[in-house]
């Protein structure tokens, strides 16, 4: 279910905010998360816009070829996080997001401004034995090029 377009009803690229929480199998031996627990939020993230868009069929044929991370602030056992994951640009058979990760407070606010990582990651659309990259069917291409915000998944 998409929510607000873009301004003056022009299609609006796909974006989904889901929120999660500090596992304890998420922190290492300092009692912060762990820096690969962005990469698994981000692919959570990942999951729940795909299958908002119908696009589930896609799992196992869109390999990552791209992965960036700046971690900012840490974060610790226990505490929410909420990760917004955006499509900025649909290639032939290549797909960009960025993404941003924020941790809250106990009160449920953001801390300070909250931005615990930032990135970047990039997939490309393959059969899952094929050597190289093939172009987005129009269809899957539509949908991720105009289906603008998602309901966000958070806690209730």
């Amino acid at each position: 279910m998409a929510v607000d377009g873009a301004a003056g009803g022009e299609p609006a690229l796909p974006s989904v905010t889901v929120e999660r929480r500090v596992e304890w199998p998420d922190t290492d031996a300092a009692g912060h998360y762990h820096h690969s627990t962005v990469v698994r939020w981000v692919e959570a993230a990942e999951a729940v816009l795909l299958r908002r868009l119908g696009l589930g069929h896609l799992f196992g044929s869109i390999p990552r070829v791209h992965f960036e991370a700046d971690y900012r602030e840490r974060l610790w056992f226990g505490q929410a996080v909420r990760t917004e994951l955006r499509i900025t640009k649909v290639g032939t058979s290549s797909l960009h997001y960025a993404f941003t990760v924020r941790g809250e407070s106990e009160d449920g606010t953001a801390d300070g401004d909250g931005v615990a990582a930032t990135g970047r990651m990039t997939i490309v659309h393959s059969a899952a034995r094929a050597k190289g990259s093939e172009p987005w069917p129009d269809e899957v291409r539509r949908l991720l090029s105009t289906a603008g915000a998602q309901a966000p998944e958070l806690f209730a």
